[in-house]
């Protein structure tokens, strides 16, 4: 069993910037696709961003390209992602999650293990 957990999330202004950071409790935490979601009030979880196991690989939704960084730290189990240039349509939970379906990157549906979520308010 594999537990994530999310932090970093709160409340920022227009412009700001925030790093999101997931420990995972799993040791096989390296061998796997990590990936991030968020979902708005009202609105379907979407993809966010996605990094492959050795990091060699970033994707990323089009509406975070250039904004938005993934990273991780294999030693220690942690995903992040750097936010900045926030804006209001950026505020929601964000969660991350473990991918186990190599076909479905960015689909929720590829991903097995989910955190608690994060909330991120970005004020105008």
């Amino acid at each position: 069993q594999v537990q994530l957990v999310e932090s970093g999330g709160g409340l920022v202004q227009a412009g700001g910037s925030l790093r999101l950071s997931c420990v995972a409790s799993g040791r096989t935490f390296s061998t796997y696709t990590m990936g991030w979601f968020r979902q708005a009030p009202g609105k379907e979880r979407e993809f966010v961003a996605a990094i492959t196991s050795s990091g060699g690989t970033t994707y990323y939704a089009n509406s975070v390209k250039g904004r938005f960084t993934i990273s991780r730290d294999n030693a220690k189990n942690t995903v992040y992602l750097q936010m900045t240039s926030l804006k209001p349509e950026d505020t929601a939970v964000y969660y991350c999650a473990r991918r186990y379906k190599t076909t479905l990157t960015m689909s929720n549906l590829g991903y097995d293990y989910w955190g608690q979520g994060t909330q991120v308010t970005v004020s105008s």
